[in-house]
């Protein structure tokens, strides 16, 4: 059995977590979910492995190299143009002379796949879709079964009115060669607007597997928490990559913890990480590897990634911390924020809730951001100084700020 792992997402809504790496390198305990994927893959003895890339390939080539590191095969096939769902896959067809399964590289799944698999084989199909089932299936591919499994009926992405089914593709598939055989290479077609709907037109045997298996399509950030929760709380069978110390736990190697923080479960502490003296980890909170959470500094619900620094008496609320982040001293971060890579939030800022900062950016101390910080550079902590507004035009002063700045002059002025 092989595999083709789609791997050429951009994450366009997980931005700025995916501001210059691909979807599939975002870090869920601090492994890119495509490495789960891998993991899942080996458990059910699938080894050869096939990554379509379009975004950024380098990133997870160089991470994930031929796959040796992970006990697999990896053989990359990137798209000079973008080719559809099913055109990427079909830019693999050298390696898929056998029956095959076609994955996400973003999503997290604990699929029984080798119970799909023999579905696939009993049922005789030439195509079996993975569905799961969904309170809302608006962002979904919609599938309807008959008694027997066999799909009857299937809608990409409907409107309220159209929404005949809860059960959704979960855009695993196990699948034939022969499904893309009747199409071209180096064209462009999807699976779920051109090959699905034709195989029902041609009536073949294409039948849906209802899976009860956790998936979460990491496809925005209220997502991406959830899942951190969710595996937090166990619902999910993943590989862990740490020791569970104590009920709820969790520590991979090297971690420091001095005498007087404190820890509450359920939570998540990376290697080499150093949690000082009074610090306060609390439920939910995943901290990253080489992380320093500063004493007195407050956690909760907070993902902080890989060589983060929180200052002294900091405080993070369900937030997300990317990569290299300087968070300063008494600094507050609130609910449904995200800090972009190599950021660096001044003492005492202070970051209202679902506000998103592009990388590379600096928050001045004592400054309050209460709109997204995309362009420019930087973000100060008053308006005015002594000759009136300063800065440098499209750096400090944006189009944004401006028409902040006339809102705010027209309802002074009347």
């Amino acid at each position: 059995m092989k595999a083709i792992i789609m791997a050429g997402g951009e994450g366009t809504r997980l931005r700025p977590l995916t501001c210059g790496q691909p979807k599939p390198m975002v870090p869920v305990m601090n492994r890119p979910v495509m490495e789960h994927i891998i993991n899942l893959l080996k458990q059910h003895n699938i080894l050869d492995i096939g990554v379509t890339l379009q975004y950024c390939p380098e990133a997870i080539i160089n991470y994930f190299g031929d796959g040796e590191r992970f006990g697999v095969h990896l053989r990359y096939y990137t798209e000079e143009q973008p080719l559809g769902t099913a055109g990427s896959v079909k830019n693999a067809e050298d390696m898929l002379d056998e029956t095959f399964i076609v994955i996400s590289g973003d999503a997290l799944t604990d699929l029984d796949i080798t119970t799909a698999i023999d579905f696939h084989r009993q049922k005789q199909s030439q195509a079996t879709l993975v569905l799961t089932r969904v309170p809302m299936p608006l962002e979904y591919g919609v599938v309807m079964t008959d008694s027997t499994g066999k799909i009857v009926r299937f809608f990409e992405k409907p409107q309220w009115n159209e929404v005949f089914s809860d059960t959704v593709n979960t855009g695993i598939y196990i699948l034939e060669p022969s499904v893309l055989q009747q199409y071209e290479k180096n064209k462009n077609f999807d699976f779920g607007k051109d090959v699905f709907p034709n195989l029902l037109a041609q009536n073949a045997p294409m039948f849906g597997y209802v899976s009860a298996d956790y998936w979460c399509d990491i496809g925005d950030l209220d997502a991406y928490m959830q899942c951190h929760c969710d595996i937090l709380d166990k619902k999910v069978g993943i590989r862990f990559h740490a020791n569970e110390v104590l009920p709820g736990v969790w520590m991979e190697e090297g971690v420091q913890i001095d005498e007087g923080a404190i820890i509450k479960k359920p939570c998540w502490i990376g290697q080499n990480a150093h949690i000082q003296k009074n610090a306060v980890v609390e439920e939910y909170s995943v901290v990253g590897q080489q992380c320093l959470i500063s004493e007195g500094a407050s956690l909760k619900r907070a993902i902080i990634w890989q060589g983060a620094k929180i200052g002294s008496q900091a405080q993070l609320r369900g937030c997300t911390i990317c990569g290299s982040v300087n968070v300063g001293f008494q600094a507050q971060i609130y609910e449904k924020s995200v800090i972009g890579d190599r950021t660096m939030i001044g003492e005492k800022a202070i970051i209202k809730p679902s506000i998103k900062i592009w990388p590379a950016k600096t928050v001045e101390g004592g400054a309050t951001v209460s709109a997204n910080l995309v362009w420019g550079s930087r973000t100060n902590r008053s308006l005015f100084g002594e000759r009136g507004i300063s800065g440098e035009i499209n750096v400090d002063v944006t189009p944004e700020f401006a028409s902040r700045l006339g809102t705010a002059f027209g309802a002074m002025m009347g």
